[in-house]
């Protein structure tokens, strides 16, 4: 799978985890030099505390468009070190 934005491949991994129709991608997988950290945090009732990247390619900004779960629930153990995306960033086998 890739998740694509601003024309190009952030993340590209044949080990995503589909969770509420969230592909996450292994943390390894994302193409670091796009990514910032955000202090943007929010709350799952399930899954934890999330926080945020904002992508940046080519001087185009996607503010959070990537979340992940520094600490995770027992129940959303398997999402701990992966990453998923919203805001337009398109996800393709």
């Amino acid at each position: 799978m890739k998740a694509i934005w601003n024309d190009t491949v952030i993340a590209e991994s044949d080990d995503t985890l589909v969770i509420e129709n969230n592909h996450y991608f292994p943390a390894e997988s994302i193409d670091k030099q796009y990514f910032k950290e955000s202090t943007s945090h929010t709350t799952c009732p399930w899954k934890g505390v999330a926080s945020y990247y904002t992508i940046e390619i080519n001087g185009k900004i996607n503010k959070d468009a990537a979340w992940y779960y520094p600490e995770v629930s027992e129940l959303a153990k398997d999402i701990k070190g992966r990453v998923a995306f919203w805001k337009g960033v398109k996800i393709e086998p």
